[in-house]
């Protein structure tokens, strides 16, 4: 998981991005149209950066396609110091 992380986080150019949904959704969950506009992001940008975390096993929704509202899997909260640590060398 350590190295799929620092992958997605560091090792693509959207890295910087998802380190900020990381944050936000650390935060409290939110679906990606919140995410949006709290980031001041596109929706459409947002949704495939929720997408590829997903698909990382780095977040999981919860509900229908559009409201769903994502949060960090068990695996990414077991291992959220690394998150954390990426997330401060990225920032």
């Amino acid at each position: 998981m350590e190295a799929v992380l620092w992958y997605v986080l560091t090792g693509t150019r959207g890295g910087t991005n998802r380190v900020r949904i990381l944050r936000a959704l650390d935060e409290r969950p939110r679906n990606a149209n919140q995410l949006a506009e709290s980031l001041d992001l596109d929706y459409k940008t947002v949704r495939h950066h929720l997408d590829v975390l997903c698909e990382n096993d780095v977040l999981e929704n919860s509900g229908d396609d559009y409201g769903a509202v994502y949060l960090p899997t068990d695996q990414a909260r077991h291992h959220w110091d690394t998150i954390e640590r990426i997330m401060n060398e990225v920032e």
